[in-house]
């Protein structure tokens, strides 16, 4: 398999980066007008690998044609869906090629300055990033535009691209009502300031489009998706870790000849795209890693977060363990999310724990179908979406649990990665997760429990 964006070993120092090439990407997009830049990565066909897939140089085209004249740039490094650690994985493998890929987003759309909005508890990425911003501006390679590092909150939603602004004029990460192209960092009446927000992976890949041109770009992936992107594999897997494959290979590939299989004797059955899509059984595993293909099998590439589940482990359990995550995180501006995730959480956890009805099933379905009232993100589809796929694809073993207790008792926290331990080749996870309560705060340590649902 092809890897591009983690080619050769971690590059530690500036002058590593610039023997390998960095630098050139820069230095060709200061000597052309914008437009060229923009229609260089428009012809690329670069997606956002952050979420949605929204073409990225339509998105910069989208900007640089605004007609306020301030306008911002901004590299999202605040990852936090459960099951993805690559960006993570990324800034410490290379955060000179995000930078010099942010310096280029910042000359092309015409930005007045450029942020990396990051969590304050990824203190290594912090670091890197810092060190690498005074290693580059010293060296006057991040061109004309002013880099800022913001450190923010653990919130789920800091990483939302409308809440990620709220932090960035220092309030809560609540998402806005109008997107980021439309009202910007630091709007005032008469001056929208339209703000470019791609995530870390999407930048990295802008240098080599500018150095080597669009078309070489997608030589690797599909017509639809072009290049590779990176995967987070956790769960129940012998080779869990961050891959890069090239976009358009098969679900398959990446569960069994990248991630080993199963470790046991129990065959993969479910895999969790984060918990922001479908959950995808066995007969979808041939699914194409690409954009669309993935959308039209009921679920979503998504940041390439995937949680494997055997036959060992509990569907209802897992379901549970991400919907609680949501009813958490989600921010309460809109009521019918709070209070939807809520009843859907508590719903689940009665039919785990074994004291469900059948019509339990019924009005699942129908606190799907209203989560979503008003929604300002995405948060409360990508709830309905996975549990209902959930549901609908484990029928049997939603219906095993009804009047009884799981017959496949397994812890199962949610997979909110801290790290990756590189000696015993496995993630660890944040294991003080279930202590976090629905208002943000967490439950003390001493009291011996957790809030129920």
């Amino acid at each position: 398999m092809s890897s591009v964006l983690l080619a050769g070993g971690p590059v530690t120092t500036l002058a590593a980066y610039r023997a390998a090439g960095g630098g050139e990407a820069l230095s060709i997009t200061l000597r052309v007008p914008p437009d060229v830049v923009i229609d260089e990565v428009r012809r690329s066909g670069l997606r956002g690998r952050g979420g949605a897939g929204f073409p990225t140089g339509v998105k910069w085209s989208a900007i640089s044609e605004h007609p306020c004249p301030t306008r911002f740039v901004v590299c999202n490094a605040a990852e936090g869906e459960p099951a993805t650690f690559k960006d993570r994985w990324l800034l410490g493998h290379n955060p000179y090629q995000v930078l010099e890929g942010l310096a280029i987003a910042a000359y092309a759309v015409g930005a007045a300055c450029a942020y990396v909005a990051v969590k304050g508890g990824y203190r290594h990425e912090l670091a890197v990033l810092r060190r690498a911003v005074e290693e580059m501006e010293r060296a006057d390679l991040l061109g004309p535009v002013p880099v800022t590092i913001t450190a923010g909150p653990d919130e789920y939603l800091f990483g939302e691209e409308k809440a990620l602004l709220e932090v960035l004029e220092n309030s809560e990460p609540l998402p806005r009502i109008l997107p980021s192209y439309q009202v910007g960092l630091f709007a005032r009446p008469g001056s929208p300031n339209p703000t470019l927000v791609n995530n870390v992976e999407t930048l990295a890949n802008v240098p080599r489009i500018v150095r080597d041109g669009a078309e070489h770009f997608r030589l690797l992936g599909t017509d639809r998706s072009p290049g590779t992107m990176l995967f987070t594999l956790c769960g129940d897997v012998r080779r869990p870790g961050v891959y890069e494959l090239p976009l358009g290979v098969p679900l398959r590939t990446l569960l069994y000849d990248v991630g080993g299989g199963p470790p046991g004797d129990e065959d993969l059955k479910a895999v969790f795209p984060g918990v922001s899509h479908g959950v995808l059984d066995r007969r979808r595993f041939d699914t194409p890693l690409e954009f669309d293909a993935l959308r039209d099998a009921g679920s979503g590439l998504g940041s390439g977060g995937f949680l494997a589940l055997d036959g060992s482990g509990c569907v209802v359990a897992a379901t549970l363990a991400c919907s609680r995550f949501l009813y958490v995180e989600s921010c309460a501006q809109c009521p019918a999310c709070k209070n939807g995730s809520h009843d859907i959480s508590a719903i689940l956890a009665r039919i785990e724990r074994g004291d469900g009805e059948e019509d339990d099933l019924a009005a699942l379905a129908g606190k799907c179908r209203s989560v979503t009232g008003g929604h300002r993100c995405a948060l409360p589809v990508g709830h309905a979406g996975l549990v209902r796929s959930s549901v609908e694809q484990f029928a049997d073993e939603f219906a095993a649990h009804l009047g009884r207790a799981c017959p496949r008792p397994r812890a199962l926290p949610i997979p909110k990665i801290v790290d990756f331990d590189r000696t015993a080749g496995r993630f660890r996870y944040d294991t003080g997760y279930d202590r976090k309560l629905p208002d943000w705060s967490y439950e003390p340590l001493d009291t011996g429990q957790v809030t129920s649902i």
